[in-house]
C-alpha cells in the first residue's frame, strides 16, 4: 500500500463522521496494501510497524466492505513476520549451540570456555547480566565462577546456599526456573545478602537452569535483566542446552584433572620405585662392603668410618658402660654432637630410654635431637648380653633403607666386639687362672705358681697386696676386662670372681692401683662401689686366708653402708671383729644411741663437731695437735669439745671414750665420698 493509499485510509478513518450515511466510499486499493505488507516483510520491519498499520485499518468505518479483508491481511502479515522472527531466533539459538559445541571440542581452557558460554547466553537472550556458578559439596554452597555484563563486583563474588534463592528451587526440581520479578517473588526463599546484591545490580527478571552431570546438579547458569521480562520456552530450552555444554566442560575438566592426577601419581610411583631400587642397591652395596671389610679382618675404626661415610653422618661405638670404643665420621659431615658426646653427660637419660626401647622393639630408636642434628641408638647384642651400643649422628630424616643399613651394620660391629672380647679373654685367661689358683685354699705347687706369675710380670717372692672391689653397674666382669688390658695397671693379676673385682699387685704399687680404680669408678663409669685393700703379704701361701678375710670385710662394709671407698684392712679390722654378725639396722641403732645427738647437731647447724671429735681421737686427745690438723685455733677446739660434752655427756671414762671413738669412726667410714 502506497503512502497515498495509507493516507487515504487515514483520511477516511478521521472523516468517517463527516461522510453521509448513504455516501459509498471509493474502492480501497487492496493490491497496493498487500504489496506494501510484502515489502515490510522483506525489509524485516519491526512488529511496531505492523501494529501501527493494523491500528489505522481498525479505525476505518465498520461498514466499510473492504475493512475485514484488509485487517485480516495485515494480521496474516504479522503472523508471517512472527514466524520469521521465531525461525530467526531458533537459527540464532542453533548457531549459538553449534558454536558452543565447537568450543567444547576445540578448547581446553575451562575458564575461557565457560566465559564464552556465559557471554553467548547473555547475547542470545539479549539480557543484561549472565553468570555461572559451581557447587562446592563440602561447603554446600554455589559460588560464581564466571560472570558477564555485571556492574557490581559483588555480583562476581556471590555465594548462594543450596537452600536459598533460585538455587533451592532448581536443586529440588532439577528443572529450569524463571521469574519476571525476583525480589518480589514469594515462591523463593530469599537470602538477604543475595537480595542486596541483586538490588545493587538492578536485577529484576531472572532465569536459572541447572548444570547436570550424572543426575546431580554441579552448577547453575543464570541470565538476568534489569527490567521485568518473561522468557519464552524456546529461550529457556536453548539456555538449558548451553548449560549442558557447560556441564560437559566441567566434567571434562574434572576427568582431565583426575587423569592428570592419576598420571602424576603414576609418575610419582615410578620415581619412588626407581628411588627405592636405587636405595636397595645402595644398601646391598653397603652390606657387601661391610661384609668384605669384616672378612678381611678390618678394625673397628675402619668399620665405623665405612658406615659413617655410607650414611653421611658420624658413628660412635660405646661399650656396655657407655665409654667410647671407636668413632668414625663422613668427610663432609660437620655435626658437633658426636664430638661433644661425653659418657654419662647431659643426654644420659635420653640414651638410657632409647636403649630400653631399642631392646624391646629390636629396632634402632631416636635418642635425642639438638637443632637439626639427631642421635639414633642401637644396642649391640652378643650372646645373652649387651656388648655396647652404636650411635649414629645425622641431619634431617633418615630413609627407611638407611635405617636398615645402620641396623645391619650394628650386627657386624657386634661380631667385631665379640671377637675382640674373646681375644682379650683368651689372652687374659692364663692370668685369670693364675689369680684363681692363688686365692684358692688348694693352691698349686709354689714353684709352678712362681713360674706362671713370672710370665705375667708378678714376683711372688716380694710383698704383695690383694684388693677386692664390689661394683654396681657396670658389673665386675666389665671392670675386670677393662683393667686386665689397662697398661698402667700392669704388672697385676685381675679377674672377676663371683661378682667381685679381684686385683693382686705389688705392695709398693697398691696405692697407685687403688687410686686408678677409684678414679675410673667415680668419674668414668659413675659406678657405686665399695672395696677393701689388704696389708702387704710376704708369702703366696697366705693369699687364700687373706682373700677370705677381705670377702668378710666387704660384707661388713655393705652392712655399715660404705660406698665410694676402698678401705684399708687395718682400718677394717676392728669393725670386722665387732660388726661382722650385725645387720645395717643394728649398726644404725648403735650410731644413734652413741653419737645421735652429735650427728643431728651437725646436720641442723652445718657444724663439724663429729669431724673435730674424730680428729681429736686421732691426735691422742691432744687439743693443740687437733687444732693444727684442722687448721683452726686451739680455743676453737676446746669450745667444740665443750659443746660435744654437752651433747653426749661426760666421756672421760676409757670405756665410754672407746665406744664414742668407734661410733664416730664408723660414722666417718659410712659417710658418702664425693
Amino acid at each position: 500500500m502506497s503512502p497515498a493509499a495509507w493516507r487515504r485510509a487515514d483520511t477516511i478513518a478521521s472523516n468517517r463522521t463527516a461522510t453521509p450515511m448513504n455516501h459509498s466510499p471509493q474502492p480501497h486499493p487492496y493490491e497496493q496494501i498487500t504489496r506494501d505488507l510484502v515489502e515490510l516483510l522483506h525489509q524485516g520491519a519491526s512488529a511496531d510497524e505492523f501494529a501501527r498499520r493494523l491500528a489505522l485499518l481498525d479505525a476505518l468505518p465498520p461498514d466499510d466492505p473492504a475493512k475485514p479483508a484488509l485487517v485480516e491481511t495485515v494480521r496474516m502479515a504479522m503472523a508471517v513476520r512472527n514466524r520469521l522472527e521465531l525461525h530467526q531466533e531458533r537459527e540464532r539459538g542453533l548457531l549459538a549451540v553449534i558454536e558452543s559445541a565447537q568450543d567444547l571440542s576445540s578448547r581446553l581452557d575451562l575458564q575461557g570456555l565457560l566465559a564464552a558460554i556465559v557471554s553467548r547466553a547473555r547475547q542470545l537472550l539479549g539480557s543484561d547480566v549472565a553468570w555461572l556458578t559451581i557447587y562446592d559439596a563440602q561447603a554446600e554452597t554455589f559460588r560464581v565462577l564466571v560472570a558477564d555484563g555485571a556492574l557490581s563486583q559483588k555480583t562476581s563474588a556471590m555465594v548462594a546456599r543450596r537452600d536459598r534463592g533460585v538455587v533451592s528451587i532448581v536443586m529440588s526440581t532439577r528443572l529450569p526456573f524463571t521469574t519476571p520479578d525476583y525480589l518480589h517473588d514469594r515462591r523463593i526463599a530469599h537470602d538477604p545478602k543475595l537480595d542486596d546484591t541483586f538490588r545493587e545490580e538492578g536485577i529484576a527478571a531472572l532465569v536459572g537452569v541447572p548444570l547436570m552431570t550424572g543426575g546431580e546438579v554441579v552448577g547453575l547458569l543464570f541470565v538476568a535483566d534489569r527490567y521485568h521480562r518473561t522468557h519464552t520456552a524456546q529461550s529457556t530450552s536453548i539456555l538449558s542446552t548451553l548449560a549442558t555444554h557447560a556441564a560437559v566442560a566441567l566434567k571434562n575438566a574434572q576427568d582431565f584433572e583426575r587423569a592428570n592426577a592419576a598420571l602424576a601419581r603414576a609418575d610419582h610411583a615410578r620415581d619412588e620405585l626407581e628411588r627405592h631400587l636405587r636405595n636397595v642397591q645402595a644398601a646391598i652395596d653397603a652390606h657387601e662392603q661391610i661384609t668384605s671389610l669384616l672378612a678381611h679382618g678390618a678394625s673397628l675404626a675402619t668399620l665405623c668410618q665405612s658406615v659413617a661415610q655410607q650414611l653421611g653422618g658420624s658413628i660412635l661405638v660405646l661399650d656396655e658402660a657407655g665409654l667410647v670404643l671407636s668413632r668414625g665420621a663422613a668427610p663432609a659431615y660437620d655435626g658437633a654432637l658426636a664430638q661433644d658426646h661425653a659418657p654419662h653427660g647431659e643426654h644420659a637419660t635420653e640414651l638410657g630410654r632409647a636403649l630400653r626401647n631399642a631392646r624391646a622393639t629390636g629396632r634402632s630408636d631416636v635418642a635425642y635431637r639438638v637443632g637439626d642434628e639427631t642421635c639414633r641408638l642401637l644396642p649391640v647384642i652378643g650372646g645373652d648380653g649387651i656388648l655396647g651400643s652404636v650411635l649414629l649422628f645425622h641431619r634431617g630424616e633418615l630413609q627407611e633403607i638407611a635405617v636398615r643399613t645402620f641396623e645391619r651394620s650394628s650386627s657386624v660391629i657386634g661380631i667385631v666386639l665379640l671377637s675382640q672380647q674373646r681375644l682379650e679373654a683368651s689372652r687374659n685367661r692364663s692370668a685369670a687362672a693364675l689369680l684363681r689358683s692363688l686365692v684358692s685354699p688348694r693352691q698349686d705347687d709354689p714353684a709352678v705358681l712362681a713360674n706362671r706369675a713370672e710370665q705375667h710380670g708378678v714376683d711372688l717372692t716380694r710383698p704383695l697386696a690383694l684388693m677386692l672391689v664390689q661394683p654396681e653397674g657396670p658389673g665386675a666382669d666389665y671392670a675386670a676386662r677393662h683393667f686386665a688390658n689397662l697398661k698402667s695397671l700392669t704388672p697385676a693379676l685381675v679377674d672377676d670372681i663371683d661378682g667381685v673385682l679381684v686385683v693382686l699387685c705389688s705392695a709398693t704399687a697398691a696405692g697407685e692401683v687403688r687410686q686408678t680404680i677409684q678414679q675410673w669408678m667415680r668419674h668414668d663409669v659413675h659406678a657405686v662401689y665399695r672395696g677393701a685393700l689388704s696389708r702387704p703379704v710376704a708369702r703366696a701361701a697366705d693369699i687364700p686366708a687373706l682373700y677370705a678375710t677381705l670377702k668378710r670385710a666387704l660384707a661388713v662394709l655393705g652392712r655399715i653402708g660404705v660406698q665410694g671407698q676402698i678401705v684399708g684392712q687395718d682400718e677394717l679390722a676392728i669393725y670386722a671383729t665387732l660388726f661382722e654378725t650385725h645387720d645395717r639396722a643394728s649398726l644404725a641403732a648403735f650410731l644413734q644411741t652413741t653419737i645421735g645427738p652429735l650427728i643431728a647437731h651437725d646436720d641442723q647447724r652445718g657444724s663439724d663437731l663429729a669431724a673435730t671429735l674424730l680428729a681429736y681421737f686421732d691426735c691422742n686427745q691432744n687439743a693443740k695437735s687437733t687444732a693444727q690438723r684442722l687448721g683452726i685455733h686451739v680455743n676453737t677446739v676446746r669450745q667444740r669439745l665443750a659443746t660435744i660434752e654437752d651433747l653426749l655427756g661426760h666421756w672421760g671414762q676409757a670405756s665410754r671414750a672407746l665406744e664414742i671413738h668407734i661410733a664416730v669412726r664408723l660414722w666417718n667410714l659410712s659417710a658418702p665420698r664425693a
